[in-house]
């Protein structure tokens, strides 16, 4: 059985200027949930001094703080991080580190305390934007290298959907902006590439195969045929994920959702825009 994505064609530029047009709404009004990495916080690095004292009794003395708790060190250390108020001073800082060892008392050892302050987070912010754009006109380059014609138009397009998409994602779902999510941003969208220049390369094969076959079932017959080289290698990557998001601890199943998030909109994207993109150009005079 063969599916016929460019019956659809039509359908999915609607879908995709709505997916766009919330990303970009959300990211005006909402903004993104920076993280303690950019908008700055504490980093302590304890050890309970008892096996009684858990992850969980640590994270119910100091819950009033909204803390984000992680094991560490094959479960022999906890790595507590804990935000501040927006513009907060050095002596708030400090006031905020004195409550917290006033709150774990005697039951742990500190083994690391670091406190990132706004100057610092507002460093971090500009590098990862810059990393974000170095990424971005890097992969158009070799896009546009790689490619002609339809070809390199379909993947810069397909490419600017899939940054802004993914940062809407995590506009709309609240989830935190940090550098874990930068990297997150970065391997989704280089995995939507792969997926589209894999699909063109088999698109560009059946071009030289079939002179006469008319543009969309070409397309079609191109994305059949890696259709299950395409489920197989994106249910691979899912199920590494649904992997952490279940026993990876909390603060990996934020990581795990985005990035299952961004596997299947690059793989929806390479199918239904980068794809349907070279049905409105010549391809057979772009190939001689």
């Amino acid at each position: 059985m063969k599916l016929r994505f460019m019956k659809y064609r039509k359908l999915s530029y609607w879908i995709s200027g709505l997916l766009i047009g919330l990303s970009i709404l959300s990211l005006v009004t909402r903004g993104l949930n920076y993280g303690i990495d950019f908008a700055g916080g504490i980093s302590m690095e304890v050890t309970p001094v008892s096996a009684d004292y858990t992850i969980d009794k640590m994270r119910h003395d100091l819950q009033e703080f909204s803390p984000e708790l992680q094991s560490i060190d094959n479960n022999r250390a906890i790595l507590v991080r804990v935000g501040l108020p927006k513009g907060a001073t050095d002596a708030q800082q400090n006031q905020r580190v004195t409550e917290i060892k006033n709150i774990l008392g005697d039951r742990v050892q500190y083994l690391q305390v670091q406190i990132v302050g706004p100057k610092i987070g507002g460093e971090l912010v500009r590098g990862g934007i810059l990393a974000v754009l170095f990424s971005f006109v890097l992969m158009s380059v070799y896009v546009w290298v790689r490619y002609r014609g339809g070809y390199a138009v379909g993947s810069f397009l397909s490419l600017v959907l899939d940054f802004i998409i993914m940062f809407g994602f995590f506009s709309v779902t609240g989830l935190e902006f940090n550098q874990t999510a930068i990297a997150v941003i970065l391997m989704g969208v280089g995995y939507s590439i792969n997926d589209k220049v894999v699909n063109y390369d088999r698109i560009e094969e059946n071009i030289k195969k079939y002179h006469k076959m008319p543009m969309n079932d070409l397309i079609d017959l191109s994305v059949n045929e890696m259709l299950r080289r395409t489920i197989m290698t994106g249910l691979s990557t899912l199920l590494a994920m649904l992997a952490l998001y279940l026993f990876g601890g909390t603060m990996l199943q934020e990581f795990a959702l985005a990035m299952s998030f961004s596997v299947v909109m690059g793989t929806l994207t390479s199918i239904y825009i980068s794809n349907v993109i070279l049905y409105h150009f010549n391809l057979r005079e772009d190939g001689k």
